[in-house]
């Protein structure tokens, strides 16, 4: 397998680790009375998000934020896997954005300022630059 594909099953199996990094303290935190309801703010008085612990909450904001990053990773590779124009340059791009989002939550849970937006910024960059290397 290319390692773009390779990147690509290892963000996804990523995304499944933060989801339950964040979902086991979640339900501790809020008991499964709210965590399995349809959490409707007029039942829980807020959003679950604006329920957590703050670390916890982060945990939860970390979590989305790679669902968006991931949309633009995956079509990058898909893209330069499709049209044939993956190479070495694409390779150390996806595996740059990898370790951004792996570094990116204990940046996210420690609070680490200005650290997490610049490594979210390194993640974003590399996933442009596959994007970009598809028309050289």
């Amino acid at each position: 397998m290319i390692p773009e594909l390779k990147v690509l099953v290892f963000a996804g199996l990523l995304q499944g680790l933060q989801f339950v990094l964040m979902a086991i303290p979640a339900n501790l935190e809020l008991g499964p009375g709210k965590t399995m309801s349809p959490r409707d703010n007029a039942r829980l008085g807020k959003p679950i998000a604006d329920l957590l612990s703050p670390k916890v909450g982060r945990l939860y904001r970390a979590l989305n934020n790679h669902f968006e990053g991931l949309i633009l990773f995956t079509l990058a590779v898909v893209v330069l896997v499709l049209g044939d124009r993956t190479t070495a340059f694409s390779a150390i791009c996806a595996w740059t954005y990898l370790t951004a989002r792996v570094l990116y939550i204990p940046a996210y849970y420690f609070g680490w300022v200005p650290w997490r937006s610049f490594i979210w910024l390194v993640g974003f960059l590399a996933t442009m630059l596959m994007l970009l290397s598809t028309f050289i």
